[in-house]
């Protein structure tokens, strides 16, 4: 028995031997961190750069795309290392690492989407009281508040784990998870479920409030309001929702994964599961938003068409 400070390593099981396709695992992997990387970074410094673009939305759009960048550093040099070692495992202390990295990412993620929803239900549905109760400063509140709150909120659960006595060091998954951890201790882990359940509840319940809020006002003016404002909701709440539902599809699958045992799962399936939580946020977030707000979009092809025709 070794306590969580103790441990030296975890060892990771789900990984497949896939021989001489490492490399070309490694390659593509590589090249997707790269692609994620550069497409949030754009989309940060066009946000930045361009005063017109200070608004609270794109404020909370930038907040946005540094949790996407923060999310895939925690997951993609651990993945490419593992992809070409032949002994699976990590040290403890990067470990435990990643796994606050992930967690509060997933946390932060949630937050913001949820504050976007009430971002959207002011501008579509009391447009003319917008720029009063939805400031600049205002929005610069709320998104310190969402990372500085879910970092403190995860800093205590990952104290909790620190403190728990294991009985072993192999983790079932294919990254540091609090929860697989906390099933290899063989002290009383009830305060730890506990907590981590009632968190679950509060976050869920704090924020779908206003998701559900917003989206059920915002329904009504597209149902009683004119054929501009129906188009208006649409275009403008389109990338919000789609982000929203694969962010839940993909917090259901880890859900399932951290809370029941899935090593009898098929190893394709796991690894599809695992791909989708890898990529989908990070990858989806910059195009559909970069694409889909038109100031964005203009200052993101005034940017690179502009350089172009310079060069």
């Amino acid at each position: 028995m070794l306590n969580s400070t103790l441990l030296t390593h975890f060892i990771f099981t789900a990984y497949l031997d896939i021989g001489s396709l490492k490399f070309l695992c490694f390659t593509l992997t590589a090249l997707l961190y790269f692609v994620i990387v550069f497409a949030n970074m754009s989309l940060i410094v066009v946000i930045c750069m361009n005063r017109s673009l200070h608004e609270p939305m794109h404020m909370f759009l930038c907040s946005l795309f540094v949790n996407e960048l923060y999310s895939s550093t925690g997951s993609f040099p651990f993945l490419l290392v593992q992809i070409l070692s032949d002994v699976h495992s990590v040290s403890a202390s990067l470990c435990f690492l990643q796994v606050f990295c992930i967690h509060t990412a997933v946390s932060i993620e949630f937050s913001n989407l949820a504050v976007m929803s009430y971002d959207r239900y002011l501008a579509i549905c009391r447009p003319l009281e917008y720029n009063k109760l939805m400031t600049l400063n205002y929005s610069a509140v709320l998104i310190t508040v969402i990372w500085l709150c879910n970092f403190l909120r995860f800093l205590i659960a990952l104290i909790l784990t620190l403190t728990l006595t294991l009985c072993g060091n192999i983790i079932e998954t294919f990254y540091c998870q609090n929860d697989q951890t906390v099933k290899l201790a063989c002290s009383d882990t009830t305060f730890n479920n506990i907590y981590g359940l009632v968190v679950i509840a509060v976050q869920i319940s704090l924020h779908l409030f206003p998701i559900l809020y917003s989206y059920t006002k915002i329904l009504r003016v597209c149902f009683n309001g004119s054929k501009e404002m129906q188009q208006k909701a649409v275009s403008t709440c389109t990338p919000h929702l789609v982000s929203l539902i694969t962010f839940s599809v993909g917090c259901s699958f880890e859900l399932i994964q951290s809370r029941f045992d899935v090593s009898s799962f098929p190893s394709m399936l796991r690894i599809i599961v695992f791909l989708y939580l890898l990529i989908m946020q990070p990858l989806l977030n910059p195009i559909m938003f970069g694409m889909q707000t038109s100031k964005i979009r203009e200052k993101v092809k005034l940017l690179f068409c502009g350089q172009s025709r310079r060069g």
